[in-house]
């Protein structure tokens, strides 16, 4: 899951409860990703006097352009869309790449039981957003395909939203505007916004609270924090990395 920003997260996690989703509908469920399960967005005639909603067709138009776009052009995706075919994984955009209405405080989402990421519509509005929630949604779906990710199995969950979170996410300036950091331990930085944003996913995933949350990362983080596979390397912003890692995949056999 790609939460949208951390005060948001933040706001949230008072509302989680001690126990674990015990069923893939706990997990997909109306509040966070109405359309995935049949229910309908419901509609707030105020949003829609002021323009915020009822434009659920030009967002959906939007949202395919920018995935479109993404597939096509984008380095760091294409490297992804290779190392999932060369594990067995084709994608059929069509099918497993969907635009919706979501619960704004989240921009994306994997839902394992139909293979599919779901894009946002109304939270992720452009190319670039929309390119982190494919990268992010992506390394799920690998993780899925690759190491028979349960995404019932808290553990399994913590390592996948770790390695999301590291390989396409943190930087130092989003750590230190989190709070995660400061310019007296540079040298953690990294790690500690790993570890946060993974902890937002899991609270929201699987509706535990922080403390469980907590234990579960850090009972996997070593191992699946030095896992860089497909990407062998964590992406730093405004660098060279993803077209760097695009030339490097077939170097590791991975379909380009």
């Amino acid at each position: 899951m790609t939460v949208k920003n951390e005060n948001e997260g933040k706001k949230n996690e008072s509302d989680v409860s001690q126990g674990t989703a015990l069923d893939n509908e706990d997990l997909w469920g109306s509040d966070m990703y109405p359309e995935r399960r049949g229910r309908k967005f419901q509609h707030s005639w105020f949003k829609i006097l002021i323009g915020t909603q009822g434009r659920e067709s030009i967002d959906k138009n939007r949202c395919e352009h920018n995935v479109y776009k993404c597939i096509k052009e984008s380095p760091i995706i294409k490297l992804m869309m290779g190392a999932l075919r060369s594990s067995g994984c084709e994608i059929d955009i069509r099918r497993h790449i969907s635009c919706e209405v979501c619960n704004p405080i989240v921009t994306g989402g994997y839902d394992s039981q139909f293979n599919q990421i779901v894009i946002c519509q109304n939270s992720a509005y452009n190319e670039d957003m929309v390119r982190g929630v494919l990268l992010h949604e992506m390394i799920h779906m690998f993780d899925y395909c690759r190491n028979k990710l349960d995404m019932k199995n808290i553990d399994h969950l913590a390592c996948t939203e770790i390695r999301a979170a590291n390989l396409g996410h943190c930087s130092f300036m989003s750590s230190l505007l989190q709070g995660d950091s400061s310019f007296i331990n540079i040298k953690a930085t990294h790690q500690n916004c790993v570890k946060h944003k993974a902890r937002l996913s899991v609270m929201a995933v699987h509706k535990v609270s922080k403390e469980v949350a907590e234990a579960a990362i850090e009972r996997v983080f070593t191992k699946c924090y030095n896992d860089l596979e497909p990407i062998g390397r964590r992406i730093r912003r405004n660098s060279f990395d993803m077209p760097r890692a695009y030339a490097e995949g077939h170097l590791y056999g991975y379909d380009m």
